[in-house]
């Protein structure tokens, strides 16, 4: 499983990376040291913590930061929060700051991009329908 760094975390979540380190040490998220002693937040953790913190909020989630707002070229980088796979149809969710994206595509493409909770993706949104990237 993909574990993340404080500062790709605040990316992924639309905060700042202090922002995250003060949830992470008033234990609203796990974080475990790696070998170089950098604190990191699995993937599972990070997508839960990501839903929360949208729901709670509907922003950043501590009210002391705007929400990021930009074209982009309607470009969402997210984390995956959920797969859900049919025999041919399959639904993916990713929380992108405060944004939740239900992406609905064929299981082979799901399978092709390996997509799994935890994961970062981006969903690029053209018109009605939501397209998945991939790292």
């Amino acid at each position: 499983m993909q574990s993340y760094t404080i500062g790709q975390a605040a990316r992924l979540l639309g905060v700042s990376p202090d922002t995250v380190r003060r949830w992470a040490d008033a234990g609203r998220v796990a974080t475990h040291r790696d070998e170089g002693g950098r604190r990191l937040i699995e993937g599972r953790d990070l997508a839960a913590f990501s839903v929360e913190v949208a729901q709670s909020s509907g922003s950043s989630g501590d009210g002391d930061e705007d929400p990021p707002y930009t074209s982009a070229r309607n470009a969402f980088p997210g984390i995956v929060t959920a797969v859900k796979l049919g025999d041919v149809a399959a639904q993916v969710e990713i929380q992108a700051g405060p944004h939740r994206l239900v992406s609905l595509l064929t299981r082979e493409a799901v399978e092709e991009l390996g997509l799994e909770v935890g994961m970062t993706a981006t969903a690029r949104v053209k018109s009605t329908s939501v397209h998945i990237d991939r790292p």
